[in-house]
């Protein structure tokens, strides 16, 4: 019990303190050196997980050495250009998100969020299928279009903006997203019982993968 609310406070944390860090970076006209540290750090951390945790455990290490190596050679021009590596992170996130809904709506597959749906209830109603495939369809569009907000004000905006728009709005656009989503859903499917989405999650976690 204590170690799993060590763990949840640990995340509350990163997700409450990374933001308001990279935003002081972005939004200070002398923190280059912090900012260049703050923006790479996540990537070579992940980056050093996926090494560890594969087959080809040393040569990734080793690759990732050699991309440490690089980063020291250009660290002036990471620490000019860190606002860059915020917004490509920002952007892979929104482009991943993107692919793995949007790829289920290819003709044959099973949409993601009709999947979700159906590891809860089993069977789905003719309408609540259909009515899954427009949600899929929604969240591709949503995170899409974050996609575009983000470059565009990255690019037409002072950086302060652009942090504001992706270190402090997007969980809670995304949870109005969500709340939205289920309003809709209680009206457009009366009368049928609707889960939430951490029951979805479990649901979706605990259905073996099925071939398409």
């Amino acid at each position: 019990m204590a170690r799993r609310m060590v763990r949840w406070f640990g995340l509350a944390a990163l997700l409450i303190g990374y933001p308001l860090l990279a935003h002081y970076t972005n939004e200070s006209a002398h923190s280059g050196k912090l900012g260049a540290v703050v923006a790479i750090a996540p990537v070579l951390l992940i980056a050093l997980v996926l090494a560890w945790r594969s087959a080809r455990r040393f040569v990734l290490l080793a690759a990732l050495a050699l991309a440490c190596v690089a980063l020291w050679l250009g660290w002036s021009a990471l620490e000019r250009h860190f606002g860059l590596v915020y917004w490509l992170q920002n952007m892979a996130l929104y482009v991943i998100l993107f692919i793995t809904f949007a790829r289920t709506l290819i003709a044959g597959r099973q949409p993601l969020c009709t999947r979700l749906a159906e590891a809860m209830q089993t069977p789905l109603t003719p309408q609540y299928e259909s009515y899954t495939r427009q949600v899929t369809l929604a969240w591709s569009l949503f995170f899409a279009a974050m996609a575009l907000a983000s470059t565009l004000l990255f690019f037409l905006a002072p950086l302060a903006v652009w942090s504001v728009f992706a270190n402090f709005l997007t969980l809670p656009l995304v949870a109005l997203m969500f709340i939205a989503e289920y309003g809709v859903r209680r009206y457009v499917l009366r009368g049928m019982q609707h889960m939430h989405i951490l029951d979805a999650v479990r649901a979706y976690r605990n259905t073996p993968a099925r071939p398409r």
